[in-house]
This record gives C-alpha cells, structure tokens and sequence, in this order.
C-alpha cells in the first residue's frame, strides 16, 4: 500500500486492478458486483443491491473495504430506525455544559445499509441526502461527509411485510441496480469447498491486508474523469436514453414503460463507463462498456405497465431489447 499523495495513473491503476483481482479468487460468482462496487467509488455512485439471503453480499463489501484501507461501518435497517441514528446527533455534556454532536455511522467511507427498504421513509430520506449531497444536516449545522464515500444498500426479494418500497424518484439516486443470483452446481462446489478449506486451515486470517488506500482512489477518480467520452459514444448512450421515452428505431419497445429514464441515466451511464474502460486500461470508452453497464445502470430508473408486468417482462428484458434495437453507430 501507497500513501503518495500524488500517485500517478498506472500505479493506481494496478492497486486497483490487484483488488478486483483478490476479491475476485476468494468470490465466487461476484465478478460484476466486485467491479460495480469500484465503478461506483470511483465515480462517486451508489449502488443499490438485491439478493437472497446467504449469497455473500456483506461479505463482498467487508472485504472490498478492507483491501483499500476504508472506514466501513454496517448498518442493519429496522422499522424503528431513526434519521438521528445514521446522522448522529447534538448530546449534551454535563460537565462542560455545551451540547456536542456525536458523528454517526454515515460519517464514514463505506455504509452496507441492510435490508434499506426496512427503514422508514425518514430514515429513508436522511441517507438518501447523504448520497446525493455528501453532507448532513443535523441541529441547524451542515456537515460535510468524508471523502471517498459510498453507499451499499441491499433490498431482500423475497420478504416484503413491514417494508418501506423505495419511491422511484429515490432509486433514480442510485448509480447501479446489482441483482446477485444464486449460484449454479459448479459454483456452489467452488463456494463449498472454498469455506471447508478456510475453516480447516490453520493459517487463516482474519484480516484483509489493505493493497490500497482512500489516497489512491481520491487520485484514481481524477484519471477517471480524464478517460475521453467520443462524440459517437454520447451519441449512443443518448439513443439507448431516449428509446425508453419512445424515441429512434427502439422507441416502439418504450410501449411497455410507463415511466422512462431521466438524464441522470446518461449521466450515470458515461461516467460509469469511463471508470470502466480506466479499469481495463483503457483512455477511451467502447460501445460494449456501454452495453455491458445498461442493464445494472438503468434497470432500476424506468417503470413498466400493468400489462408487460403481468406477461411476465422485467425491466432488464426491456433494457435488452433496446439494447439490441439500437446500433451502436
């Protein structure tokens, strides 16, 4: 681990890379989210996390915090959660007679917020300004929040009593929808044997050695942001946007959504591609980075009808076929 202050492009880059990679060996199956989850700390997103129990979601996160040298805090979202809770809040001190604010959970650089749809829309509503203004607001005082900081919010699927459904003008603050599926034979065998082997070696650690630091991913955002957008790429990204309101030869598909995306989707879309062609090595940005972010990008920022509903459509099958009724030029 580096604590230069100004690592250059290729240094970070390999930092980088040689975290995915790491997380990737000991996380079967997490291939997409492992790289969600750097896209949006780099980029400064969110990403908002569905799957069923026991799929090693918290794991994923715990580690990815540790290999970098994060602050990472979990929270578990109860209905009786309250905003002051993530916050923090003014306490007073008796001996010196002043109130003082105790910072909160949120004054960190990861927050795993658990089963966020638990949580009540107040609740709700403090975290979700957290992640789109990167400050709090607490007893007439505005707090800045730490930099890097991400929010890494998981929904259970299968399990909806006394539950808050996110309205979809918040989800529309996340960068990414990551639905983490369950895993087939041959990856449940590798899973399998993976934790016997853990658990019958004598060597295990039970720390993550940190391979790289929130320094490093502070200068790799500003190599981010330098990765060049073509005239044809924006082009792109626009024609997949604006399908989803009717528009262009994949219009006809925008039948089946009652609410399209807004502009934060192209929005979202581009600067998640440029982390992701940084990451490959790239300074420039493909159409297939394009095609392989759409589905976790925009999946959870359009709303379908009644009817596509009941014939069984999900928002990723309407991504797709957009997708594949917009050339890429």
């Amino acid at each position: 681990m580096t604590s230069d202050v100004n690592i250059n492009s290729h240094d970070a880059l390999l930092q980088l890379q040689s975290v995915q990679t790491q997380l990737q060996q000991k996380l079967v199956g997490h291939e997409a989210l492992i790289e969600r989850l750097l896209i949006a700390l780099l980029t400064g997103g969110h990403i908002l996390i569905e799957g069923a129990p026991g799929l090693a979601k918290t794991r994923t996160i715990n580690q990815f915090a540790q290999l970098i040298d994060a602050r990472f805090v979990r929270i578990q979202a109860t209905p009786d959660l309250l905003p002051a809770d993530l916050t923090g809040t003014d306490m007073y001190h008796q001996q010196s007679g002043e109130f003082r604010f105790i910072k909160g959970p949120l004054f960190n650089n990861i927050i795993l917020m658990d089963e966020i749809n638990r949580a009540p829309p107040k609740v709700q509503s403090a975290l979700l300004e957290a992640m789109g203004e990167k400050q709090i607001s607490s007893g007439g005082q505005t707090r800045l929040l730490e930099s890097p900081f991400l929010v890494a919010a998981t929904q259970n699927p299968i399990e909806h009593e006394g539950t808050y459904p996110l309205p979809e003008a918040q989800l529309d603050r996340f960068m990414f929808f990551v639905n983490v599926q369950m895993p087939d034979a041959q990856a449940e065998m590798k899973i399998l044997n993976q934790v016997l082997s853990e658990r019958n070696s004598a060597a295990v650690q039970l720390a993550q050695h940190a391979i790289s630091n929130t320094q490093t991913i502070e200068q790799a955002s500003k190599h981010v942001s330098a990765v060049h957008v073509s005239d044809a790429i924006k082009d792109y990204i626009v024609r997949i946007i604006t399908a989803t309101r009717g528009e262009g030869p994949a219009g006809e598909i925008a039948k089946h959504i009652a609410h399209p995306a807004s502009p934060r989707g192209s929005i979202f879309l581009s600067v998640a591609a440029q982390a992701k062609a940084w990451l490959a090595g790239r300074d420039y940005i493909s159409p297939e980075d394009i095609r392989q972010l759409a589905p976790d990008t925009l999946s959870g920022r359009i709303v379908l009808h009644y009817q596509a509903r009941a014939q069984g459509m999900t928002q990723r099958d309407v991504i797709k076929s957009i997708l594949d009724a917009t050339p890429a030029l």
